[in-house]
């Protein structure tokens, strides 16, 4: 399985860019979090996700919502450099 990249954009198969903050491990079982934020208003507020890096990365199967036609939950964005650390 690829590492997520920290400090990169990716792109949610619905559409919705994010931004990687970081890594962070669960307490108890030491798996691998991901840090990230979306890059669009939101109207509940939130601005901080963690979700397991192995869901964050996975394949998903034909679904109507998938309007990127994307395999995998969130694909890396190459394209975006921007830097959204503060």
């Amino acid at each position: 399985m690829k590492e997520v990249q920290i400090g990169k954009v990716y792109r949610h198969f619905k559409g919705n860019y994010y931004f990687v903050e970081n890594i962070a491990y669960d307490s108890e079982t030491k798996e691998r979090m991901v840090v990230y934020k979306p890059l669009y208003e939101r109207e509940d507020c939130r601005q901080i996700w963690i979700r397991p890096e192995k869901m964050f990365l996975e394949e998903i199967p034909n679904r109507s919502d998938n309007i990127t036609g994307q395999k995998v939950r969130f694909q890396l964005v190459d394209s975006i450099q921007k830097n959204y650390l503060k």
